[in-house]
């Protein structure tokens, strides 16, 4: 248990304190996740590039595919780098064309501390860290199938449970969980899931990224994942966590409640007001 537990150190994010999720390795030899490295660099004032589509490897660039290839010099040749320079190429915002002084992105480390030259691509610069991927994949699986989970409702001998219910917060085998869960009643309405020890509440998911969303875009009028809000679609729109977001919305229609409650007595006298009129004015 002690080796696990030291393993498992190694394969937490400094930032957000969890397991990797598509990390990426810094020139200083640490990793950090994608969504974390896109939100470290929002707090700087730093645009951030959508994320890849597909996981690159150093494997597959032109430079590690042959040792020959790997020799050559990529540089470009003076001529063509000053048609480069003059046509505008790798500008961003707030830089003018023609200008010889590209922006290079620094990412504040917070394993080693210190400020890492990313160049001027960025987080585009920076490789998907495969082999630790697949560890925290294989190291997941060790853990789910090691850890096995016992039904929390059987008498002992304890059978091992199959099933989990997150409205009733609690790990079922089959037997157990037809008897809570009987045909005809609202229990029996619950979705069975994966037995587990840690019960969250369902939240809504991002159709496009398949991620919990978190924030709400007040621009769009739309519920957004941490994937969604670092991308450039969100750059100048107003983001606001899902909780503040909630209780704006919850007080607005409060107050809009209220105030028709306040009037009903108000227009119920003008509608009798009108019937009666309608009546003098039939006769």
């Amino acid at each position: 248990q002690t080796s696990m537990k030291n393993m498992e150190r190694e394969l937490v994010c400094p930032v957000c304190k969890e397991m990797y999720k598509q990390p990426l390795a810094l020139p200083c030899t640490h990793n950090v996740c994608h969504v974390c490295a896109s939100e470290v660099l929002l707090q700087h004032g730093y645009l951030c590039c959508d994320p890849p589509s597909e996981p690159s490897s150093p494997a597959a660039t032109p430079t590690t595919r042959s040792p020959r290839l790997g020799r050559r010099s990529l540089a470009p040749k003076p001529d063509r780098l000053d048609r480069l320079l003059k046509s505008g190429f790798g500008t961003y915002p707030g830089r003018k064309r023609g200008t010889v002084h590209p922006q290079t992105v620094s990412f504040p480390c917070p394993a080693c501390r210190r400020d890492v030259d990313l160049g001027e691509r960025g987080l585009g610069s920076l490789f998907r860290n495969l082999t630790l991927e697949r560890v925290v994949e294989r190291y997941r699986q060790t853990i789910n199938i090691s850890a096995a989970i016992m039904c929390q409702f059987c008498k002992p001998p304890q059978l091992e449970a199959t099933k989990g219910c997150t409205e009733c917060k609690s790990s079922f085998c089959n037997e157990c969980f037809k008897l809570y869960h009987p045909w005809g009643t609202q229990k029996a309405q619950h979705e069975p899931t994966p037995p587990t020890l840690t019960f969250r509440p369902k939240g809504l998911m991002c159709p496009e990224h398949k991620e919990e969303v978190t924030h709400y875009c007040k621009t769009c009028q739309r519920l957004v994942c941490q994937l969604c809000r670092v991308r450039r679609t969100h750059t100048s729109h107003k983001i606001t966590p899902v909780l503040s977001a909630y209780q704006a919305l919850r007080e607005k229609l409060t107050k809009s409640l209220a105030y028709i409650l306040s009037s009903q007595d108000t227009v119920q006298t003008q509608i009798a007001e009108l019937e009666e009129t309608v009546k003098h004015t039939e006769v």
